[in-house]
């Protein structure tokens, strides 16, 4: 342990100082009044950290004895993750407080998550891996449970604790299983007890590994609990859960099949694309009933977290990069559409029904256009950003030989459409009723806006982050 270790590690330990200390500080002096300056500080350290990140360091290093990896895919995904948790954060100020639900603990609590995900995201050891996912966890189920007058958001918090113990319990036993076959807790070494040829307890150590982590990225059959933790959770929380974890575990899934069981891509190729399909399929079909705008964005993060793991499912360098640039637009239409959502109410409380949005494009005609290019994104309609997302991805599939994983794709892609198509429907063509109100702050408005400029004017290059996804993609598949 030296100096270097320390600096490959400063922005988490920065980020892990900072949610100390400013815990001390309020709850020594003003506790609640002291959150929105918290909100807008913790905001901008991670922008802050963001752009250093982005700014600093090549190639690839390990740290503390090879149980960190600060590598361009690390960096890429800490970034990443970052940036879409400041985003949340600002975007969240005005609803918080016009609920009396801002809390000194919610900026505390999204800081300790981020640090866990970055810590996920440059794990090269079993240990690491796991230390940092607990810490994200735990983080997560406190802020689903954190309107405490709320009995829909208690249930919400007690089920992602139960079922996410449980998912845990899976990663672990399979993280021994691993130990107890390959006698190391190291990627590398991992890899390397590969070459003398693959115990079927390693590859039931695997497969437990990767159910315990589909749970974390709602992948189906692993994915009941999202919807009621979606609908439950306080609305900014909700937001963050379809964003910032999403990418982390993600990354983290491409780390572990990678850096530790890459000489296998075989094996683990065939379950990442099983669950591709599930979740594909599922969040599409189930999605078409759901009433709740956040209960659809629950099934809608189903389905998209199935089309990434089509680029992780094909085992090359390009699917990386597709599932990266896949995230990242998935990333950035969320917080656009909760931006949105966090707007709808009706005579001062919040309003999650989509009928609600009947006629709503007569009253808001810029908002509805921005939703509906927002909404076209999230179906895949070209020429929006959203399809460029799918066609990476499904291009990896098929340069792979995987067609039929193609196909299946297009074909839930299609399916899926109808759900988001249905609420552009209602915005401009349904019944005459009592219109939902859309009071913006202005952050919101701008996330709102736009993003959706984004969604139309990002297809020049989709904003240098190909061929950053590449660099990262290259030095992950070796």
């Amino acid at each position: 342990m030296n100096s270097a270790d320390f600096q490959i590690l400063l922005p988490e330990i920065l980020l892990a100082g900072y949610a100390m200390a400013a815990l001390m500080v309020a709850v020594y002096t003003g506790k609640d009044r002291l959150a929105p300056m918290l909100m807008w500080a913790t905001s901008g350290l991670f922008v802050a950290l963001a752009l250093y990140i982005g700014a600093s360091g090549e190639g690839a290093r390990a740290a503390f004895g090879g149980l960190v990896s600060d590598d361009p895919f690390a960096r890429f995904a800490k970034v990443t993750v970052l940036l879409s948790a400041a985003a949340v954060l600002a975007m969240s100020q005005d609803y918080m407080g016009r609920r009396g639900i801002l809390r000194f603990e919610y900026p505390i609590l999204v800081t300790l998550s981020v640090v866990g995900m970055m810590v996920m995201v440059s794990a090269a050891d079993l240990i690491t891996l796991y230390m940092g996912l607990e810490l994200q966890s735990l983080s997560l189920y406190v802020l689903a449970a954190m309107r405490r007058d709320s009995g829909k958001s208690a249930e919400a918090g007690l089920k992602y604790f139960v079922l996410g113990s449980l998912s845990s319990g899976l990663l672990l036993y399979g993280a021994s299983l691993v130990y107890g076959y390959a006698g190391t807790t190291q990627f590398a070494g991992i890899l390397s007890t590969l070459q003398d040829g693959v115990p079927l307890g390693l590859l039931f150590g695997l497969v437990f590994m990767l159910s315990g982590l589909a749970f974390k990225v709602s992948a189906a059959p692993f994915h009941m609990w999202t919807p009621d933790v979606y609908e439950g959770s306080p609305t900014p929380v909700t937001a963050f859960f379809a964003t910032a974890p999403k990418v982390a575990a993600i990354a983290l899934i491409a780390r572990l099949v990678q850096d530790a069981f890459g000489g296998i891509p075989g094996q683990w190729g065939q379950v990442l694309a099983g669950l591709s399909v599930a979740s594909m399929f599922l969040g599409a079909v189930a999605g078409i009933g759901q009433r709740d705008f956040k209960r659809l964005m629950a099934y809608s993060s189903i389905a998209h977290m199935g089309y990434a793991m089509i680029g992780l499912a094909v085992g090359t360098a390009y699917g990386v990069q597709a599932a990266l640039i896949y995230m990242v637009i998935y990333v950035t239409m969320n917080i656009g559409t909760f931006a949105f959502i966090l707007s709808m109410e009706r005579d001062g409380r919040p309003v999650a029904d989509i009928n609600g949005l009947n006629q709503f494009a007569k009253k808001e005609p810029l908002k509805a256009l921005a939703m509906l290019v927002l909404l076209f994104s999230l179906a895949g309609v070209p020429p929006m950003v959203g399809f460029f997302g799918k066609f990476y991805v499904l291009k990896a599939a098929v340069d792979a030989g995987m067609v039929w994983l193609a196909v299946a794709g297009a074909v839930a892609s299609v399916i899926g459409a109808f759900y988001y198509l249905r609420i552009v429907y209602y915005m401009y063509f349904g019944a005459e009723q009592d219109p939902i109100d859309s009071r913006m702050a202005p952050v919101q408005w701008a996330m709102l806006v736009g993003v959706a400029a984004i969604m139309v004017v990002g297809i020049v290059n989709l904003f240098g982050v190909e061929p950053a996804a590449a660099v990262a993609a290259e030095a992950l598949v070796r």
